[in-house]
Order: structure tokens, then sequence, then C-alpha cells
């Protein structure tokens, strides 16, 4: 994943990126564009495995907090807590994915449990990266 990363700023495909998000979300305030993030970041973290996504996603999220004239320490935390936070689906992890089976659970069971854990942590997040790591540089 660290290629993946690396070939993604060599190509200019996380300039492209950054720069298709930083425009909207100019227009949103700053902890909206931190929620998104985390947003993103937990939907990828469902389907991918969550080194992939921190790889792919604190570039960008770095590069929007520099667009946006923040401080990029509040976007890496929610990238690194929503990369973490995979509750919602047993194959974004791989804890998960051993319970799934031996543990007799369906798909749904970790949608009626996780969802609800995905954005309690959420919220955490945002509410609390910003205090601790204020966004204003």
């Amino acid at each position: 994943m660290l290629v993946l990363g690396a070939a993604m700023e060599g190509s200019g495909a996380m300039t492209l990126i950054v720069e298709t998000l930083s425009e909207p979300l100019r227009q949103l305030s700053p902890i909206l564009a931190l929620a998104l993030i985390y947003a993103v970041t937990s939907v990828l973290t469902e389907l991918v495995t969550n080194n992939a996504v921190a790889v792919i996603m604190t570039p960008i999220a770095v590069g929007v907090a520099a667009a946006l004239g923040l401080d990029p320490r509040a976007f890496v935390v929610v990238v690194m807590f929503g990369a973490s936070a995979s509750f919602a689906t047993p194959v974004g992890y791989q804890t998960n994915t051993m319970v799934y089976n031996a543990g007799g659970y369906r798909f749904t069971d970790f949608l009626r449990l996780g969802l609800p854990m995905n954005i309690l942590a959420g919220a955490v997040t945002v509410v609390l990266a910003p205090i601790i790591w204020p966004l204003e540089p």
C-alpha cells in the first residue's frame, strides 16, 4: 500500500483528489470538513484493510487541511481513528473476519451493532480532535 500511496503522489492523482475535494469543502465549516474526512475513511475501512485506507487517506487529509488553511494534525487523527474503527462489516478488519464464521454471526449482526459504534466513535473523534489539536495554525 505504501507503493500505491507513492504512486498516487507521483502521478498527480493525489493533487487532483485534493483539489477536487477542497473547493466544495471551503463552503463548509472546518468541523464538517473534518467529519467528512472521517466518514470517507470509515466507509473505506469497512471495505478494505485499515492499513491501506490509512496510507491512501492520510495524504488526502493533509492536503485538504493545507488547502483549507488548517492545521493538519486533527485531520490525521481522524484518519487514524476512522481507519481503525471497523465495526460495521466482517470484512474490514481481520479479527472481525475470524469471529464472523467461528461465532456463527450474520452480516447483519455487524451492521446492527457496528454501525452505531462507528457513529459514536466518529462523533467523539470529530468533537475531541480539534479540541486537543486546534484547527487554526
